[in-house]
């Protein structure tokens, strides 16, 4: 049903919830709240948390003010609470609050508290009176993903309208309901949209992200069955230029990468197509053992295509293959194809790919487009495979005849978890970092430690090196990310010497700003780099020694080990630096793994004993496994018994009748997009 039909939609609301990805009033349904916003107690000034939404009681005491700052006009009101202790509200391009606030006003102030100069400062609050206020107290109101043009009422509106309309198609069998004890499909859609308390959150959620899992694994089961029966009609054998091309490389590989090497060509040469999973931690020596395999597709006159997951990866990935082909004169011709070329290089990269004289295409997305055509694709890899998703792997795979697939992922899960969450591939593993990498020496610090911080980065680009510092996505603001990084950049240029070249990058930028931001940093034009975790997967900067993660506590330690995977890279000695902005004991002892170790699959693990009941609405544990809901690290009880709950039924050991049979393999051809 298209989402004109709800009231209030017109065409030109329907392209702005198009553009949030909802599409239809089904879409509705499963566009699941960001968070929820709770009103809890009020508290006395004095019990105020930095970073919070909080409420406090108290009575204006002076007359507001408005003052101008550039563009901005900000309000500020003082207010205090009955110990006698104040705090400073401020509201921005709000003028109209000076003429409904007077001194004197004794009410309820709900806002954004944050530090500023060693005083708390609530932002933009919402005023209350006693009775308004009670009314809410513990209400959990949906807050929901926005873009721009899209409010959260408009989302609430049309939501609200969604369930009037339509339902819930039920698609787990009451078996498997009972069996686990899962909430029925209707009251879990209503309930994650609507909870009246924590506990119907937590009954609705667990339904949800159980079916999540549930239809994944049956996806991926399936695909496992089909790639088994499939002959292999690339059957590619070592050729003899390859043990120059290993000597030659300028390193030795390490047993790790070498036990890999020989079960790739174990694989590609057999009468099997290859589907496996290159597993490797941060800076573990993956992308050579990849080379390696297009290299061995290419010498036997065939086609190899890598997949990267940014721009400025991909043509990192070409000029080292390029450099590689020219240092063993090898008669072969790469290509590389991204979104940003113009038409005519474009046309001219698919001229080359369809006419098979291009051996090694290297590119982006654009390798799965329409108009690419292969001439002879016998194996596919694709570079951080979650960040493309189970439908965009067989999309490519569907571009040659049965090719080899190969996917490499650096995110470090545990391998019981791994093991579900790949369930169509074979494993390797690359375990040994290569000779010569000296282990990243790790500090978690508090806030007062900030200076210290910035007068070491100074000094480590005195000596030549370069600094990356990650602030997280900003909750409170609907701007989320972008302005957040702009300032913290601002701050920081002002700080360091005036010779620093400070710039910042976040996600909302186009694609063509931020490759030239992250090529400007490779090249060392940029010498700090102030970024969201945009940069958790991007070009290799072996002269960046310096990474810092503001507000550390807020990440998962599966992202944050990424994200410290980003330095280390070079000769020279590296460092990470994880600011705890809680203070918090429980926080710093957390963050402390990642200080006790380098070992990702280690953190991987100790992360998953920590997990309780999970942080639903901070920052995701397991890096972008894009799961509307589901965590594989916080869930990954829900998503053993999902795996259980599909054995179940693939062994006839629950009864399903035909009808839900029915829906169930309606569904497996649904792939989610992880």
């Amino acid at each position: 049903m298209q989402l004109k039909e709800l009231n209030g939609i017109g065409e030109k609301t329907e392209k702005v919830f198009q553009r949030a990805g909802v599409y239809t009033v089904e879409d509705l349904l499963s566009y699941y709240p960001r968070y929820y916003d709770t009103f809890e107690e009020p508290v006395l000034i004095r019990n105020l948390e930095a970073d919070r939404t909080q409420a406090v009681i108290g009575n204006i005491v002076r007359e507001i003010s408005v003052r101008r700052v550039r563009n901005l006009q900000i309000v500020d009101a003082y207010i205090r609470d009955e110990e006698g202790n104040g705090i400073k509200a401020t509201w921005f391009n709000a003028p109209y609050i000076k003429n409904t606030l007077h001194q004197g006003d004794v009410l309820i102030f709900r806002g954004f508290v944050h530090e500023n100069k060693g005083s708390y400062v609530i932002d933009q609050p919402k005023t209350f009176s006693f009775v308004q206020y009670q009314k809410k107290m513990g209400e959990m109101q949906p807050v929901y993903p926005l873009v721009s043009g899209l409010t959260n009422n408009m989302v609430l509106k049309a939501v609200r309208q969604a369930f009037q309309i339509v339902s819930k198609n039920e698609n787990i069998p009451l078996a498997i309901r009972e069996r686990f004890g899962l909430q029925n499909a209707e009251d879990s859609i209503h309930n994650i949209h609507f909870p009246k308390n924590q506990k119907d959150f937590m009954i609705a959620r667990k339904r949800l992200v159980f079916e999540e899992f549930f239809q994944f694994i049956l996806t991926l089961r399936a695909l496992k069955e089909k790639n088994e029966i499939i002959h292999n009609k690339h059957i590619l054998k070592e050729p003899k230029e390859l043990e120059h091309i290993i000597d030659n490389l300028g390193f030795q590989l390490t047993n790790a990468q070498m036990k890999t090497w020989q079960e790739i060509k174990h694989d590609i040469s057999s009468d099997k197509v290859m589907n496996r999973l290159i597993q490797g931690d941060v800076g573990s020596g993956k992308t050579i053992v990849a080379v390696l395999a297009l290299l061995t597709a290419a010498l036997n006159k065939e086609q190899g295509a890598m997949m990267a997951p940014t721009e400025v990866l991909a043509r990192q990935h070409f000029e080292d293959i390029k450099d590689i082909i020219r240092n063993n004169n090898l008669k072969l011709t790469p290509v590389v194809l991204v979104g940003s070329m113009t038409a005519k290089e474009k046309r001219e990269a698919y001229q080359l790919i369809e006419s098979g004289e291009a051996d090694i295409i290297i590119g982006t997305h654009a390798l799965i487009q329409d108009k690419v055509n292969y001439h002879k694709l016998a194996l596919v890899v694709t570079d951080e495979q979650h960040r493309f998703g189970v439908k965009q792997r067989e999309t490519i795979s569907e571009k040659g005849d049965s090719p080899h697939t190969m996917v490499m992922s650096a995110t470090p899960i545990p391998r019981t978890l791994a093991i579900i969450m790949y369930g169509d591939l074979d494993i390797s593993i690359i375990d040994e970092l290569p000779a010569g990498r000296k282990p990243i020496a790790n500090c978690v610090v508090g806030t007062d430690y900030r200076p210290n911080a910035y007068n070491f980065i100074e000094k480590q680009v005195q000596e030549g090196r370069q600094a990356y510092i990650i602030c997280p996505t900003v909750e409170y603001s609907e701007a989320v990310e972008g302005e957040n990084v702009i300032e913290y950049a601002k701050k920081l240029q002002a700080v360091l010497s005036p010779s620093i070249h400070v710039d910042f990058l976040h996600g909302r930028m186009k694609a063509a700003e931020k490759n030239e931001k992250m090529e400007a940093f490779a090249e060392n034009k940029i010498q700090v780099l102030v970024s969201t975790t945009v940069v958790e997967v991007g070009v290799n900067v072996p002269n960046a020694t310096v990474m810092m993660v503001e507000n550390a506590e807020r990440f998962g330690l599966a992202q944050l080990h990424q994200l410290r995977g980003r330095v280390g890279r070079g000769g020279n000695q590296s460092y990470c630096i994880f600011i705890n902005g809680t203070g918090k004991k429980d926080a710093s002892e957390r963050l402390e793994i990642l200080n006790r170790s380098n070992d990702g699959f280690f953190i991987a693990s100790e992360d998953l004993k920590l997990r309780g009941p999970g942080d639903f609405f901070g920052v995701r544990q397991s890096g972008d496994f894009e799961f509307r809901l589901g965590d594989i690290m916080n869930d990954a009880d829900v998503l053993k018994n999902a795996a259980h709950a599909v054995d179940l039924i693939e062994n006839n050991e629950v009864y399903i009748s035909e009808e839900e049979r029915r829906e169930l393999y309606k569904n497996e051809n649904k792939m989610i997009n992880i």
